[in-house]
């Protein structure tokens, strides 16, 4: 098997245009595609992240996912920035509060954490 890399993340919205107008207005993410399911009942939107992308997700009454504290499964999805104190600055203009930045013990980098709309956790790491 030769794995090549990530090609995308999905993630279900509690309420998809709140969450559309996070990952694109205020992440800044452009859109590749957008359609609607019908026999779903659900939008799904393709965003680039990279070389890979966020699959954004509707359907009708989504079950609440725990995230916090500590659940098992997927942690956190983490997002690489050139300069992490011009993203924090970035997100704190639009009101998304980030926890303070630290330095990774192993790598010596700088991350921080915030939150999507749903609280699904998102890490700000600088390369």
């Amino acid at each position: 098997m030769n794995i090549e890399g990530i090609h995308h993340v999905a993630v279900i919205a509690s309420d998809y245009e709140r969450s559309r107008a996070f990952y694109t207005e205020i992440l800044g993410l452009p859109i590749v595609r957008e359609v609607y399911r019908k026999e779903r009942q659900s939008w799904k939107c393709d965003l680039a992240l990279g070389s890979a992308q966020i699959e954004l997700f509707s359907f009708p009454e989504p079950p609440a996912r725990v995230s916090r504290p500590e659940a098992s499964g997927l942690r956190h999805l983490a997002l690489s920035v050139r300069d992490i104190y011009d993203a924090v600055r970035h997100l704190a203009a639009r009101g998304v509060a980030c926890e303070a930045v630290r330095t990774d013990p192993h790598t010596g980098k700088l991350f921080t954490f915030f939150a999507d709309p749903d609280d699904l956790p998102l890490e700000l790491y600088q390369i």
